[in-house]
């Protein structure tokens, strides 16, 4: 079946007893054993559970991965990721990031003796410079957040592979409906499932996605052993936002493609970033890899004044930090998501003082342009009135 198909039919089939076609919510913790010796296969929930097995399974599936593993939160899923690792082990991580990926590396697992270089993962080059025999592991963001820098994923996890490095790809942006990163090479994809695969800012929760019957094995053993897992409620959560994700994404696309082409040629904007766009320098690379594009972008605004009181008048669209939900979002990457990234690599990256970012949503697209349109011109007017 197709994708579409597969995702609406989550969980549909898989409790014969009943035939329910919503997959029910187990919430217990413990679970009968027939016998000594005997299991449902099913002990303690925080090894097992009934609703996250389902959602593991159905996600694995989406992927092309051997295993799938559900977590409280995107973060709780990286942090089994980079346990993986041990001490003295270096990482290559994709140098536009996400602030708290950045915070868990420097402020946490450095303390356990885990270092990391930052560097474009598209000029081969500068990851051959910073290679190390110490290093392990290749983190990737594609598209990154905010500045939506676009990795040849099959070329660089070739590379990696052929380093013995464990590649990782963090594909929330696109999810597995644009993009699938283990077909392309890679041994690890990373969601935070609180985005688009949920999809109504309603639930928290992390997924990720192995290849290979060793790598799932220790993963397994680590989410086991750590217990940050995702509890029933929020797996049944997460399987009821996944079967409508073919169609939000479509209507993501289409508003966000919209949006930004609009944007584009606004006087007032400087730049806009956005991978569908056949301005942004990676756009071929894109379109070979996915069957689509994200719902959200990113700008900059030609006066650095504009920022506050743009976010003070937007209506339609809430300034508010996350992203992936059917309503549309605006975050100031500077001083929100990436606050935690020193100063001078905000800067010297591009995340700077005019920089927002759009999460767009799937509400009605001339609603979204006269909202972004009214707050960009009462900005404008308030500015000019200072000047």
């Amino acid at each position: 079946m197709r994708i579409e198909s597969r995702l609406a039919q989550i969980g549909s089939k898989s409790d014969p007893n009943t035939g329910a076609v919503s997959f029910p919510i187990y919430q217990a913790t413990a679970f009968r054993h027939p016998k000594l010796g005997q299991s449902t296969g099913f002990d303690y929930a925080r090894t097992k559970s009934p609703t996250r097995s389902v959602l593991e399974e159905a996600f694995a599936e989406l992927e092309s991965g051997d295993a799938a593993f559900a977590y409280s939160s995107g973060m709780a899923a990286l942090h089994n990721i980079l346990m993986l690792f041990s001490q003295g082990d270096h990482l290559l991580v994709s140098l536009d990031l996400y602030g708290g990926t950045y915070r868990l590396l420097e402020q946490v697992m450095s303390r356990f003796g885990i270092t990391a270089d930052y560097v474009d993962t598209n000029d081969i080059a500068a990851m051959d410079a910073l290679l190390k025999i110490n290093t392990k592991g290749l983190l990737i963001e594609t598209p990154t957040n905010p500045l939506m820098m676009v990795t040849d994923v099959e070329k660089v996890c070739g590379w990696a592979r052929e380093n013995d490095i464990l590649s990782i790809v963090d594909n929330t942006l696109l999810t597995p409906f644009f993009q699938r990163p283990l077909e392309l090479g890679a041994d690890i994809v990373i969601h935070s499932a609180t985005k688009y695969l949920g999809g109504h800012n309603d639930v928290l929760a992390g997924l990720i996605a192995v290849k290979g019957k060793e790598l799932s094995e220790k993963v397994s053993f680590l989410h086991n052993s750590i217990g940050a897992v995702l509890g029933p409620q929020d797996s049944w959560l997460l399987m009821r936002g996944m079967k409508t994700l073919a169609l939000r994404m479509e209507r993501h696309q289409f508003n966000a493609t919209r949006l930004a082409e609009h944007l584009q040629q606004h006087p007032l904007i400087a730049e806009v970033f956005y991978p569908a766009l056949p301005s942004h320098p990676e756009h071929a690379v894109q379109n070979r890899q996915t069957s689509g594009n994200t719902g959200i972008f990113s700008f900059k605004v030609k006066d650095a004044r504009m920022i506050e009181p743009i976010l003070r008048h937007i209506q339609l669209i809430a300034f508010a930090e996350s992203l992936g939900g059917v309503e549309s979002l605006m975050t100031y990457p500077a001083v929100q998501t990436h606050a935690d990234i020193p100063l001078e690599i905000r800067n010297r990256i591009g995340v700077d003082d005019r920089l927002l970012r759009f999460s767009v949503g799937i509400e009605h697209i001339d609603d979204l342009i006269a909202d972004l349109d009214h707050a960009l011109a009462q900005a404008n007017e308030e500015v000019m009135s200072i000047v």
